[in-house]
């Protein structure tokens, strides 16, 4: 087999795709705290307190402080907020905090113009902050799209004037679905969209000689996201430029989905050296943030510690390192690979396998008076027994892998599948007649076991690495794949040894969250190569790890990466001080009622800045829009405004009714 193609191209959107490796940017002067250079990614959070209560938000920027934090934003909706800030940072100086802070900005210039001589640095959404945004299909000749950007400048050049008096810092925010008319019709709610309205911006800072600039590309879908950023990096080598970047997903939501999704965008750039300030946005409260970025971001810190200070071994290149080309594959028995969604293994060969009830876990429930095995939509597709049989018949959908030798002893094969490494599968003298999984490394591509590998339309691949970079190499085997011409189904198998579900959610003092490693490592590793394309299948060996938080990570990934649908998915924003109920609760509430309506996505959003615009990848919304009252969405259309909250979520359960999109509970199959 050829494997002399298998070279290496200079990076386009990252250093390099298959070493570690950050992208130097300029350094940005916020406060007494730099971002971007060589400095360490920073951590930072907003506050959910209203932004007139000065001491409740003194409070809570305290907390977060203590939790991570090391930039506070806080919403200035205002010209009263925007005055307010000065209070906060009066009495936080006082108290001994000098953290600096953020002001938010959305549809006021005159805000951000008073904002903008108090704090250390604005925030300002380019969708929002000169234009307005009616869903109104526009059309212009060159010369009237010019006279709209003149327009902007005249009025965003006030600004950029104040920051450069002062010293203040700007973030140009733009984020996915509150896009203005004008580039919505230009480009479309797309990511190219995105970053064009960012640059119009970064343009005028740069014709007014303000560099002290980070930007951010967010969206609450992060193949959105990761695509947005890529492009704009792309778009700002182009023109010379090297802003900082601050990463997100907005509305990524809480819990593990929350963290899940917020992993597998954020990750996926971090892994390619991409980013120098992260925010995850959870529906929690806010110090429940700073730890969560904090156990992201440390990983990188060690890497780079790691591939300054340790030979790193030889391993094969990527024939191109500009956006991914997805790998294609081919179907195999009927059940992985072509078109089917990615399948889910895991290892019960430490499971009692004397007793069946383990296999609820899995997603199978077994009914022992009607002897038979009930399915979910979280059920997996593949068991790891190893050498160890069971004593109980398995389901008959289930599909179950064994170490080859044990493989070929056991009788009655029907659903039973061999695992080989390539030195047994090349002597093997019995194999599956429908589907062998062959477990491989990267490395193993220039060995003459692979050379020698009778290739054949029943393969899948098991990739794993042992790579501290692991991520990159196992991309790397894709692009080689491509390059060899193969198109066998690649299962994606990832092993965390000493990372487990352990330790206790809050433990400030000690701010990287413990019990969300596993998520966050795991999303970030899977999800990456899954939101470019590569992957049939996933498999977390996690020994520590309870076999049903395995099985919910899994389909959590899938769902995150929109590969695999299998649930509800809740676009909640993470609050702020526009807020006009409890988050927290509410989304609770929602999910209660709803949560049976896989591949509904509900937006739930505290305000309209965080409306229609933000929730654009939802199905239905469910928005703030004054004391006790709620509007609620389809899509981006308004279906009915000032509801009660008591009667909101009824009513927008009575719309989903209305469009033959709700199942009652009962009517689930199982």
């Amino acid at each position: 087999m050829d494997t002399s193609k298998l070279l290496t191209l200079p990076g386009i959107y990252c250093n390099s795709q298959t070493t570690y490796s950050r992208w130097k940017t300029r350094e940005v002067q916020i406060g007494d705290v730099p971002m971007g250079g060589d400095n360490p990614i920073r951590i930072q959070s907003m506050t959910t307190i209203d932004t007139m209560d000065t001491m409740g938000s003194v409070e809570q920027t305290i907390r977060m402080v203590n939790a991570g934090c090391e930039y506070v934003r806080i919403t200035a909706p205002s010209i009263k907020e925007a005055n307010n800030l000065a209070n906060i940072k009066q009495e936080l100086r006082a108290r001994g905090y000098h953290v600096p802070l953020v002001a938010d900005i959305h549809f006021t210039p005159n805000a951000a113009e008073v904002a903008a001589r108090i704090v250390e640095k604005v925030r300002v959404n380019p969708g929002n902050y000169a234009d307005k945004k009616k869903f109104d299909q526009l059309s212009y000749t060159d010369s009237e799209y010019q006279a709209e950007l003149d327009r902007i400048y005249k009025k965003f050049k006030p600004l950029v004037n104040i920051c450069k008096e002062y010293g203040t810092a700007m973030r140009i925010g733009t984020n996915h679905g509150s896009l203005s008319d004008r580039i919505m019709s230009h480009y479309g709610d797309t990511p190219e969209g995105m970053v064009e309205s960012a640059m119009e911006f970064i343009r005028i800072c740069e014709d007014l000689n303000y560099y002290n600039l980070c930007i951010s590309m967010k969206s609450s879908n992060p193949q959105v996201m990761v695509r947005a950023y890529r492009l704009l990096v792309e778009k700002m080598i182009s023109e010379n430029m090297n802003y900082p970047l601050h990463l997100g997903v907005t509305e990524a939501g809480d819990g593990e989905d929350g963290r899940v999704k917020s992993a597998v965008g954020i990750g996926t750039l971090l892994e390619d050296g991409l980013g120098d300030t992260v925010r995850v946005s959870l529906t929690e409260e806010p110090e429940k943030e700073a730890p969560v970025a904090i156990a992201l971001v440390n990983r990188y810190t060690k890497r780079q510690h790691d591939f300054n200070t340790s030979v790193i071994p030889p391993i094969l290149k990527l024939t191109d390192n500009n956006s991914p080309t997805p790998y294609i594959s081919k179907e195999v028995n009927t059940f992985i690979g072509g078109s089917l969604v990615p399948r889910v293994v895991v290892d019960i060969s430490r499971q009692n396998l004397k007793d069946a009830g383990f296999l609820s876990q899995a997603g199978y429930r077994y009914d022992m008076l009607l002897d038979k095995y009930h399915m979910g939509e979280q059920s997996v597709d593949f068991v790891y027994l190893g050498d160890q049989l069971p004593s109980f018949n398995m389901p008959a959908n289930l599909k179950q892998l064994y170490n080859y030798n044990t493989w070929k002893s056991i009788q009655n094969k029907a659903n039973i599948h061999p695992l080989f490494t390539l030195e047994e599968f090349n002597q093997a003298n019995e194999k599956d007649a429908s589907l062998n999984i062959v477990k491989i490394k990267n490395e193993d591509l220039v060995t003459s076991l692979f050379e020698t590998l009778p290739l054949d339309k029943t393969i899948v691949f098991l990739l794993e690495t042992t790579a501290v970079h692991g991520m990159a190499e196992q991309r790397q085997f894709f692009k080689n794949l491509q390059e060899i011409g193969l198109d066998n189904p690649v299962i994606i198998k990832r092993t965390y040894e000493a990372v487990a579900f352990s330790g206790p959610i809050g433990d400030f003092m000690n701010p990287e969250e413990p019990i969300s490693k596993l998520q966050l490592y795991a999303a970030t590793d899977l999800g990456a190569l899954l939101i470019d394309g590569f992957g049939s299948g996933v498999w977390i060996d996690s020994p520590a790890t309870p076999l049903d938080k395995i099985v919910s990570l899994s389909f959590g990934i899938l769902q995150a990466t929109r590969s695999r649908i299998s649930k509800t998915e809740y676009i909640s924003c993470p609050s702020c001080g526009r807020t006009l109920f409890d988050l927290q609760e509410t989304t609770q509430m929602i999910r209660n009622r709803t949560n049976h309506l896989k591949g509904l996505k509900i937006g739930i959003m505290g305000c309209i800045v965080n409306g229609p615009g933000e929730m654009a990848d939802a199905d239905y919304g469910y928005v703030g829009a004054g004391p006790d009252k709620i509007t609620l969405y389809r899509g981006q259309e308004v279906v009915k405004k000032n509801v009660s909250s008591a009667h909101a979520l009824d009513e927008l359960i009575n719309i989903i009714k209305s469009d033959g999109l709700w199942i009652e509970e009962s009517e689930i199959p199982n």
